[in-house]
């Protein structure tokens, strides 16, 4: 029993591989049975073949040859290694294996083929296995090859103890397979060559498959796809057509056929490759005694009309000794041995390309010569001589092939996995009439590099490094014993209502104008969380100044006078917190996550960060880097670009404005522009200058303790420059539609909006907040996302956004989309359906209750949360709300 050859015969890989056979006429079975047996159907004649299907669905191809004195019985089943499922990998092949065990009627196969001098295998491959058997010809002979078929097509025993034993000989074949550096390297190779498709997994299996596969998934797998549904049965050679289809009918006939539903239901391939997007390329470094490059491009399907130049295309490439591969690496002392073959498959699959390269060689030369002739066929374009060799060739085998009907017998069980037997015939045709320009146009769109996926086999001497990774523990001996170490404190109960925490909330001010609030209360492990902000500057002095105070911002945490950028890290692991500081061009935040006992010393390694920032010139010049990769690494994507430009648009200021949105192209031009000197002279004008700003601490910490600290690190800011607030008015702006091409993307994005005169005080802000939380605000709960998402299925993301500001009288309201370009029309006319709906029909009475009924539940959940909960109390402080406000 075997599977497909590992390594082609490199002096005829094309027969055995791109499987490039047809027929010739043949006269001697013209005349069809006049009476069909009961439950037989004819179908397809071609050139002496004949098809019939049976009332279960088998397929019965036909051939009779009387010139032969044997008979070939070849039985497919449509299922290989492209069929199988996590944890199969290998199981068409463990089958055929299998099959051979024996079934009720014939318990002993072997030697039933001894017995009657039979000639017999199985193989597995991609898209099919097939079992064989030729044999001297007599209808006592087919009667009993045809029973044997049957009979193990739906009864093999697939037993237990059979399994245990054949399992050490499928892995055996495997290890064989694993010794040989070709066929290792091509497995490897291929299944980088696809990502998601079957056609990357070996049809042997992975070892672990192999070894632990449980009899039942075998036999679930056996019992799916061995049904005469989903096969073909070919007899070719001397035989009586008419005898010989009732004899089929008396042995396959009475095979119910079977029931396709549930688990048990056949479907077609949906896994598609993607196209390949870049060169891939592997190493294998393994012990041997000779060198190997290859090279894979994907290649359209076996039944693609553009096969058979690909065919074509291959034998002039690789073939012996007229090939370029031969005549550039073989003769020009390259390589030992080169060669180029299609694997011709149901669904897109791959020509391959190779070079055997003694150790004493140079396998990268060879290797950048090999893609160079091959790749090179589009400036130096295949001949008409290359292709009239080719086709010579190719066709000549076919007709030597059509001369032994075993042969023809066994080669329709490719053309049958790939849709039907006749693409047998038309792939003959194709190849009759392929032209030097179809050669040349398959070249130039496949023999690309962004389709190339090339691997190495490297020869190593001894026993290689390798990492051995362990199995993975039992998990339950491992926790059966264990108790762990001291619970730590639970903490309180807290109540989150707004009632409840403005009575545990103390706010307190400083004489420069810092404004801060506690909120103690005991938690888990004694946890505390605190978030700051300091405003600074004002618009006058901020003009021209927004990539200095950005830069500024992001060297607070690289380092200070007394401590590197890794120490400051180092210092808060020790400390068991997580905290940061950042800022831009009007204000720098910060926030700490610690516990009770370590809060004091956070804040004082807070207040270092804060006021002595080293500046260092090596993280100024790493920061400069990181942050240009960022930019250059959006300029080609849709949702930073989209989101630009929607914000420049809804918020239009000048250049030159600290409010203003620069596009990619500005931000990369500002940030190569600015210096570290300019960087830091924006922080000690307008930082030792903050007079606003605001901080809450809420969770396990003593007030008593945190308050002067507080005043040490917050304190003492000195104004050079006034502080003012920058305003963000209401500035009417004109409709616009802008498209944004970014090529090569899937995926594209969708903004719509636009700004209206309401602050967050406004009478009708509440209507707004929920108008907007039931069209779009409620994830996959609102209109937008029910329509779009859960019944249309256009998007994985949508939604609209609302918001008003405390004191400008600013509101802005938007709708945003992620789609497929092709559906960006279908999501802009649902977006403004629904929205004409809500404005015309309104809500109903109940989707207003959950509205607000959800709005609510959501705001207690934030406020339950410790570190929204001090970003909410710091922000109130700033705009001198509490939560009173939120509660009315």
């Amino acid at each position: 029993m075997r599977r497909r050859p590992a390594r082609p015969d490199l002096g005829r890989f094309v027969l055995s591989f791109a499987l490039a056979v047809a027929l010739a006429a043949s006269s001697a079975a013209d005349a069809y049975p006049q009476t069909l047996p009961e439950g037989v159907i004819r179908g397809a004649g071609v050139e002496g073949i004949t098809e019939y299907v049976l009332d279960n669905g088998l397929r019965v191809i036909l051939f009779p040859d009387q010139a032969q004195q044997q008979i070939t019985v070849n039985l497919t089943v449509m299922v290989g290694s492209r069929h199988e499922g996590y944890g199969e990998t290998g199981m068409a092949h463990y089958l055929e294996h299998m099959v051979f065990k024996g079934s009720p009627k014939h318990p002993d196969i072997p030697q039933e083929f001894s017995d009657r001098g039979a000639f017999w295998n199985g193989t597995t491959w991609f898209d099919r296995t097939n079992y064989f058997e030729t044999f001297p010809a007599s209808e006592e002979n087919l009667a009993w090859a045809l029973d044997l078929e049957a009979d193990r097509l739906v009864n093999s025993f697939i037993a237990e103890d059979d399994l245990r034993s054949e399992m050490t000989v499928v892995r055996n074949e495997w290890e064989a397979g694993e010794n040989s550096p070709f066929g290792v390297l091509m497995k490897r190779t291929m299944s980088a060559a696809f990502q998601w498709h079957n056609y990357g997994n070996s049809t042997i299996g992975a070892r672990a498959d192999i070894e632990y596969v449980p009899v039942e998934r075998l036999r679930d797998f056996y019992r799916k796809y061995y049904q005469p549904d989903n096969a073909m049965l070919v007899v070719a050679g001397r035989f009586d057509e008419g005898r010989a289809l009732e004899l089929i009918v008396e042995k396959f006939g009475a095979i119910p056929r079977p029931e396709r539903e549930g688990a048990n239901k056949l479907y077609e391939t949906y896994t598609a490759e993607p196209t390949q997007d870049g060169e891939r390329s592997i190493t294998l470094r393994r012990v041997g005694d000779t060198q190997y490059g290859m090279a894979i491009y994907h290649v359209p399907a076996g039944s693609h009309s553009d096969f058979a130049a690909v065919d074509v295309l291959a034998h002039a490439l690789g073939n012996e000794p007229s090939g370029r591969l031969y005549k550039s690496l073989v003769e020009a002392g390259l390589a030992a041995s080169a060669g180029a073959f299609g694997w011709q498959l149901r669904e897109p699959g791959t020509l391959m390309t190779f070079a055997e390269v003694r150790t004493t060689g140079d396998l990268e030369a060879t290797k950048t010569k090999m893609l160079e002739v091959i790749e090179g066929v589009t400036g130096d374009p295949i001949t008409e001589e290359e292709v009239g060799r080719a086709k010579n060739d190719l066709l000549t085998d076919i007709d030597l092939a059509f001369r032994r009907s075993q042969s023809i017998a066994l080669q329709l069980s490719e053309w049958g996995s790939m849709g039907d037997w006749r693409l047998f015939f038309i792939h003959r045709d194709r190849l009759k009439e392929v032209t030097t320009e179809d050669v040349r146009r398959v070249a130039s769109a496949y023999l690309l590099p962004s389709n190339r996926t090339v691997g190495l086999f490297i020869p190593v001497q001894g026993t290689p490094m390798r990492a051995e990774i362990p199995a993975a523990p039992n998990v339950g001996e491992l926790v059966a014993t264990y108790t762990g170490g001291e619970a730590v404190e639970e903490g309180e109960a807290f109540d989150p209502t707004p009632a409840n925490v403005e009575a545990r909330t103390s706010r307190f001010e400083l004489e420069g104008g810092f404004k801060y609030a506690f909120l103690p209360k005991e938690n888990r492990g004694n946890t505390v969380v605190a978030s700051f902000r300091l405003i600074i500057g004002n618009e006058e002095a901020l003009m021209g100044q927004a990539t200095a105070g950005d830069m500024a911002g992001d060297m607070l945490m690289r380092g200070t006078a007394n401590r590197t950028r890794q120490e400051i890290q180092d210092e808060l692991n020790r400390l068991g917190a997580r905290a940061g500081v950042g800022g831009s061009v009007s204000s720098v935040s910060g926030s700490i996550q610690t516990t009770r006992e370590r809060l004091a010393d956070v804040l004082r390694l807070i207040g270092e960060v804060l006021h002595q920032p080293a500046f260092d010139e090596r993280e100024w010049n790493l920061l400069k880097e990181e942050r240009l990769a960022q930019i250059e690494s959006q300029l080609s994507e849709p949702g930073p670009r989209a989101s630009i430009e929607f914000s420049r648009r809804i918020s239009p200021f000048p250049e030159s404005h600290p409010r203003y949105t620069p596009t990619l192209e500005e931000r990369k031009a500002r940030l190569e522009a600015v210096t570290l000197a300019e960087a830091r002279a924006f922080y000690e004008r307008f930082y030792e200058a903050a007079e606003g700003g605001s901080m809450a601490v809420v969770g396990d910490f003593d007030p008593e303790e945190i308050r002067p600290i507080i005043e040490e690190v917050f304190g003492d800011w000195a104004s050079e420059v006034e502080f003012a607030r920058i305003a963000e008015p209401y500035q009417p702006v004109e409709p616009e539609l802008i498209e944004i091409e970014t090529p090569d993307k899937t995926n594209s994005v969708f903004i719509a909006g636009y700004p209206f005169e309401m602050g967050d005080d406004h009478p009708d802000y509440p209507a707004m907040e929920l108008g907007n939380y039931m069209l779009g605000g409620a994830p996959l709960a609102s209109r937008l996302a029910n329509r779009v998402r859960q019944q249309e299925g256009l998007s994985y993301g949508i939604g609209s956004g609302f918001s008003a500001h405390p004191v400008d009288n600013r509101g802005v309201f938007q709708v945003f989309a992620i789609q497929a370009p092709e559906n960006v029309g279908k999501v802009e006319t649902a977006i403004i359906e629904e929205i004409e709906r809500a404005l015309t029909d309104g809500f109903t009475q109940e989707e207003f209750d959950k509205a607000k009924a959800g709005w609510l539940e959501q705001q207690q959940l934030l406020r339950a949360q410790d570190p929204s909960l001090a970003g909410m109390l710091s922000t109130g402080l700033y705009f001198g709300r509490t939560l009173e406000w939120d509660a009315e």
